[in-house]
C-alpha cells in the first residue's frame, strides 16, 4: 500500500457547474480519495486528465486549504440564487483527511450559516462528529444525508472498498443522525453483478437499514467507463477470476448496462424496501422557518404547516443521470421521500 500524500492547495473556486444530472452545483473540499474503492468512477476523470487511475489513485489528496472561504464569497454573491449544493460528488467529503483538517465542517457551516440547502454523500462515519451543524443546517434549509452501503458481505466490502470503515459503522452513524433529526438513507451503490446482486444480499442491506432508522433507500448499478474499468476488471481478475468473462460479456462495447440488466435490479430493491417499510420515521422533526417566522412578523394565532421533506432527491453518483435510480420509497406523515 502507498503512502498518502497531502498536498495543501487553495483553491480558485468552492462550487463546480454541473450539468446533466439531477443537482446544479457540487462542492468537494478534497480532491482524490483514500478509500481507493476498485469501482470508483472518479478514475475515469482521472484517467481522462492523465493522470494515474490505477492503485496509485487516491495516494496523493488535494486538500483544498481555503474551500471554506472561498464557499463563503460565491455564497455571498448577488448572482447566487440558494441552490442545492451536493457534498461529495467526486469524492468522500469524510474521508480521513477531514479528521485533521475539517474543511467539510467549515464548508457546512457556511452553509448552515445561509440557510442554503445541501445534501451529502458519504462512507464516513466521521460525519457523526458534525451533528450539531447538521441539525443548525437542517432547522433552515433541506438537508440530506446518503451513506453508500452497496453490501454487507465482508469479503465484497474489504475486496472492492479496501480502505472504507465497515458498512455496519456507517449505518450506526446513520441512526445517530437520524435520532438528531437529520433525513438520513441509504444508497445501495453500486450493486455489483455477480458478486452483490443476489436478492439476499440486497435483503440484508435494506433491512439493516431500516433496522437503522434510514428514512429512504436508493439503488444504482455498477458501471465502467475507461480508466475505472480496466482497474476494477484487473482487480476481478486477481479475487474473482471466474466472474471476469461474465463481465468482459456484460460490459462488452458499453459502460452502462441497459434498462434490460438494471430494472430488474432497481425493482428487487424497491421491492424490499416497501416489503421491510422504509419510511421516515425520525421522532425529531427539525422544521425549516417560513420567511415571515425568520423576519419575525409570523401570526402566532396561525397553526403552522407540516413540513414534509422533498418528493424526490436526485443524487447522482455518476457523471451520467441513465445510471442512478433514485427510490422514493415512502410518503409520509403526507408526502415523504429523498
Amino acid at each position: 500500500m502507498l503512502r498518502t500524500e497531502y498536498r495543501e492547495e487553495p483553491c480558485k473556486s468552492a462550487l463546480n457547474r454541473v450539468k446533466g444530472m439531477g443537482f446544479h452545483w457540487s462542492l468537494n473540499p478534497y480532491m482524490g480519495c483514500a478509500h481507493q474503492c476498485t469501482f470508483c468512477y472518479v478514475r475515469a476523470f482521472e484517467r481522462r486528465a492523465e493522470r494515474p487511475a490505477d492503485d496509485r489513485y487516491g495516494s496523493s489528496i488535494r486538500v483544498k486549504v481555503n474551500v471554506a472561504e472561498q464557499l463563503e464569497r460565491e455564497l455571498a454573491r448577488k448572482s447566487w440564487k440558494g441552490d442545492l449544493v451536493a457534498v461529495g460528488a467526486a469524492t468522500d467529503p469524510y474521508q480521513p483527511a477531514e479528521g485533521r483538517y475539517r474543511l467539510t465542517r467549515a464548508c457546512l457551516t457556511v452553509m448552515a450559516e445561509r440557510g442554503n440547502p445541501f445534501s451529502i454523500v458519504t462512507r464516513g462515519p466521521l460525519i457523526v462528529r458534525d451533528i450539531d451543524v447538521l441539525t443548525a443546517a437542517a432547522s433552515k434549509a433541506d438537508v440530506s444525508v446518503n451513506f453508500s452501503v452497496p453490501t454487507l458481505d465482508q469479503q465484497v466490502w474489504r475486496y472492492t472498498e479496501p480502505h472504507t470503515s465497515p458498512p455496519l459503522q456507517r449505518l450506526r452513524a446513520l441512526r445517530r443522525l437520524v435520532d438528531a433529526g437529520i433525513r438520513a438513507g441509504v444508497g445501495v451503490a453500486p450493486i455489483l453483478p455477480g458478486l452483490s446482486d443476489k436478492p439476499e444480499l440486497l435483503a440484508d442491506v435494506v433491512k439493516a437499514a431500516r433496522d437503522h432508522g434510514a428514512t429512504h433507500v436508493w439503488a444504482n448499478v455498477l458501471y465502467l467507463r475507461p480508466g475505472t474499468r480496466e482497474h476494477f476488471l484487473d482487480k476481478l481478475a486477481a479475487i474473482w477470476p471466474e466472474l471476469l468473462p461474465m463481465y468482459e460479456q456484460l460490459y462488452a462495447g458499453r459502460a452502462y448496462l441497459g434498462d434490460k440488466e438494471t430494472r430488474p435490479l432497481r425493482g428487487t430493491v424497491q421491492r424490499l424496501a416497501k416489503e421491510f417499510e422504509i419510511a421516515d420515521r425520525r421522532r425529531i422533526r427539525l422544521a425549516v422557518p417560513t420567511p415571515d417566522e425568520l423576519m419575525g412578523t409570523a401570526d402566532p394565532g396561525l397553526a403552522r404547516s407540516e413540513r414534509t421533506p422533498a418528493e424526490q432527491l436526485e443524487l447522482v453518483l455518476s457523471d451520467d443521470a441513465r445510471a442512478v435510480a433514485t427510490l422514493a420509497v415512502d410518503r409520509g406523515p403526507a408526502a415523504r421521500a429523498a
